[in-house]
């Protein structure tokens, strides 16, 4: 499945249910914060080697795969909302990052663009 699809198959998903009477932008950028915040806690308490042990365990691993999906889910009703092509708008944002952080400054720093003089 592309991106295409996999947008159509939600918005179909979200159609079905009506659910689309909810999703305004503001709801939609609350509903990705907090999902986001539902894959930081899959961190809460846990040590780096920890964290790092978690591809070996099929339910956090789970838990982890769920919790993405969910953020792009919102990430791609927020581009339709928005009337955005979100891999154009990935891919323009990475041109930019590539001007704020040219090699020659900032290979294995990690300071903010601001900072590297």
């Amino acid at each position: 499945m592309n991106i295409e699809e996999l947008t159509q198959a939600l918005m179909t998903f979200r159609d079905e249910r009506n659910w689309a009477q909810f999703h305004t932008l503001r709801n939609l950028i609350v509903s990705l914060n907090l999902e986001a915040s539902e894959l930081l806690e899959l961190t809460q308490w846990k040590s780096d080697p920890e964290i790092a042990a978690m591809p070996e365990d099929d339910r956090q691993m789970e838990a982890l795969r769920d919790e993405c999906a969910d953020v792009l889910l919102y990430l791609l009703l927020i581009a339709a909302k928005g009337g955005f092509d979100l891999l154009r708008a990935a891919a323009a944002k990475l041109e930019k990052n590539a001007l704020k952080y040219p090699v020659e400054k900032c290979f294995g720093s990690s300071r903010k663009y601001t900072e590297l003089g």
